[in-house]
């Protein structure tokens, strides 16, 4: 998302700021998936299904599938992440944006796989499943919860 440049004043000084700040976490939560990929897909994977939300044949097929989501994120750009949470970013108000990339890539693209027989619950209830074990392997890094 580009950045608006606004002429000095202390306010918009403010809200440079903050943008900026709000773009520094987003890298930040992005770069330190690749430390949790492996433990963060099972934890995903394991959750879906313990919650009902996901039913599958095979759950290590789940868990790869969404560990190949996280890493493709880590090397996707800015516009392409934004257009996979597209339709999701008013989910919730202030969404955590790996939890919202892997809500979409859930909600998207894992219904389609052969591994998956059906995808229950509505978006909010899976963002919110995602959203646990994301906070639980990324708050780690002291990482705060930014706009997506």
């Amino acid at each position: 998302m580009p950045k608006v440049f606004r002429k000095s004043t202390r306010e918009s000084s403010i809200l440079s700021r903050i943008e900026t700040s709000k773009e520094h976490a987003r890298r930040m939560a992005i770069n330190s998936v690749k430390d949790y990929a492996d433990t963060l897909s099972n934890a995903v994977a394991m959750k879906l299904v313990e919650s009902g939300l996901v039913e599958t044949t095979n759950k290590n097929s789940l868990e790869e599938q969404i560990k190949g989501a996280l890493t493709k994120m880590t090397r996707a750009e800015d516009f392409d992440i934004d257009y996979q949470v597209a339709p999701f970013r008013n989910l919730v108000p202030q969404p955590h944006v790996v939890s919202l990339y892997l809500t979409a890539f859930v909600i998207e693209h894992l219904i389609h796989h052969k591994d998956i027989v059906d995808i229950f619950g509505e978006d909010l209830e899976i963002y919110s499943c995602i959203h646990q074990q994301v906070v639980k392997f990324l708050s780690r890094e002291k990482i705060p919860e930014e706009l997506a």
